[in-house]
């Protein structure tokens, strides 16, 4: 397996946790791994600290610098809107087979496992043409789908799941990562979309606070996901 595409339901479900969390998890049996960001939006370049690409960055132990961010994160854009909007806001547009070229050089040069990790949810535009579906449908890699627990997250996790099928992505895993202030509990949800999801594997990640995160379950997820 040369690589994961880490995508989610939508916004804020928890892919960089994810992907932080099994970079982390990997690094401590002496795998080797990195990592991609190739869009981020809402970005700040005067403060990334905080941000997704400075999240994974820390997690495989480089610095935050503006080179370090430039390879695993090189489109990057202020406004927090869909990738092709916040291009837009800026005068630019994002070249689907660049981006795409991109990825598939990382992992042609990479001897380890490569961590993508996708922007929004699975069908947020990338330009007027293309999704962040049609980058995964093109990468072909196994992919991690990342859902919450607040209310709505059911349906949207099965709509994921169902654009998914349409390409012949079904996902290697459905993690449910709890979201915080939920009114939903987590054994509900999994009971629930444990009807609808067939053999792909559900799994849980209990909501963890800032300064209190533990590696355990990402370990679990590695094994989970047989790499």
């Amino acid at each position: 397996m040369p690589g994961v595409f880490i995508t989610a339901t939508g916004t804020d479900a928890g892919k960089t946790f994810v992907a932080a969390g099994l970079i982390r998890a990997l690094r401590a049996e002496g795998r080797k791994v990195s990592a991609l960001k190739p869009i981020v939006s809402g970005f700040d370049e005067m403060n990334p600290q905080g941000s997704d690409p400075a999240l994974l960055l820390e997690a495989l132990g480089r610095d935050v610098t503006l080179a370090e961010l430039e390879a695993i994160s090189p489109w990057r854009f202020k406004a927090p809107l869909s990738p092709d909007m916040a291009a837009r806001q800026e005068g630019q547009s994002i070249d689907f087979e660049k981006v795409a070229g991109f990825c598939q050089a990382a992992i042609a040069a990479n001897d380890g496992l490569v961590l993508i990790e996708g922007v929004g949810g699975i069908m947020v535009p990338l330009d007027a043409r293309f999704t962040v579906l049609d980058l995964m449908q093109r990468l072909a890699l196994p992919v991690i789908l990342v859902a919450g627990t607040y209310l709505g997250a059911m349906s949207h996790c099965l709509s994921a799941l169902e654009a998914l099928k349409t390409r012949n992505l079904l996902p290697r895993l459905i993690v449910i990562n709890e979201s915080q202030g939920a009114t939903v509990t987590m054994d509900d949800t999994l009971e629930t979309l444990s009807h609808f999801c067939g053999s792909v594997p559900l799994i849980a990640l209990a909501h963890q606070k800032p300064g209190e995160l533990s590696d355990k379950p990402f370990k679990d997820l590695v094994k989970a996901l047989g790499i």
